[in-house]
């Protein structure tokens, strides 16, 4: 078993990544959107609800998948480097999977703010995405996380056994996945 966490800031490619990832190696896709999207319309109005749920929802998921026979699973994640509580969480899926055996592997991705505007906006990702279908709120969403958290590490801070960071401004989705394969011999 092994879990990739794909991690980086708003529209940055982790789902898009993560499908071509999949397709490469046969590891199954859990996308953060996958437990969102689930509530986000029915708990629109309480969001302390709405991510109670979304983190129950992948608990039991991650707990469900683990101990399976699959071949391993692909996260992804927008993690806020500078909220413990994103550190604690990631600590958190990691143990679960090596309580079964797993190996994780961790690839974090970046591309220029301009780009990843205009990637906010693409067919797949508001296919994949029922939230981001109202680009209007999903760009302002966007930024007020921009300013808010620090979407990316800094050099030497994650200090995960199996670590990349790939700048994925100028790479298809399979490229960046074949780099991901390759790095890790998945």
């Amino acid at each position: 078993m092994k879990l990739v966490v794909i991690f980086g800031p708003h529209a940055v490619g982790k789902m898009t990544v993560g499908q071509a990832l999949a397709a490469q190696t046969g590891l199954k896709l859990f996308h953060n959107h996958m437990t969102i999207d689930v509530v986000s319309d029915l708990f629109d109005h309480l969001p302390k609800e709405r991510s109670r749920l979304t983190q129950l929802f992948r608990e039991e998921i991650f707990q469900a998948f683990a101990p399976s026979d699959a071949k391993g699973m692909i996260f992804t994640y927008m993690w806020a480097f500078d909220q413990q509580g994103d550190w604690d969480y990631i600590d958190h899926v990691e143990e679960i999977f090596r309580q079964n055996g797993a190996e994780t592997y961790y690839v974090e991705l970046c591309a220029d703010y301009d780009l990843r505007i205009e990637r906010n906006k693409t067919e797949n990702r508001l296919l994949h995405k029922p939230t981001k279908r109202d680009v209007e709120k999903s760009e302002a969403l966007f930024r007020r996380l921009e300013s808010t958290y620090r979407l990316n590490s800094m050099p030497g801070e994650v200090q995960k056994k199996h670590y990349l960071r790939i700048d994925n401004t100028h790479l298809s989705p399979e490229e960046a996945a074949s780099r991901i394969r390759e790095a890790f011999d998945l």
